[in-house]
């Protein structure tokens, strides 16, 4: 059952994969130019780290939305981890607040 005319519930999303989850949710941030939902991602994953500069922040990167998909993409892989709830709770959230 939708709730609204366009918009999945919890349990419609929370029957697809991680992956499709993602594909998904990818998808429509593209569309919708929401650089800061993939910014959100990259703060939340181990790897960041890395990509920190000396004032512990992302700032100084500068990339478009192309670019800050794929290093998303490159940063999650396909092995989630420990993560992996906390990240499809992340794509749930998005398709559900955000739908077209």
């Amino acid at each position: 059952m939708t709730t609204l005319v366009g918009m999945p519930t919890f349990e419609e999303l929370d029957q697809h994969s991680t992956d499709e989850l993602r594909d998904r949710a990818f998808a429509l941030a593209e569309r919708r130019k929401d650089v800061g939902f993939f910014w959100d991602l990259i703060k939340h994953l181990p790897a960041s780290a890395t990509l920190e500069s000396d004032d512990g922040s992302l700032g100084g990167l500068s990339l478009g939305i192309a670019e800050t998909i794929e290093l998303v993409r490159e940063m999650l892989g396909s092995d989630y981890g420990d993560l992996e709830p906390l990240i499809r709770a992340r794509f749930i959230d998005y398709l559900q607040n955000h739908s077209d």
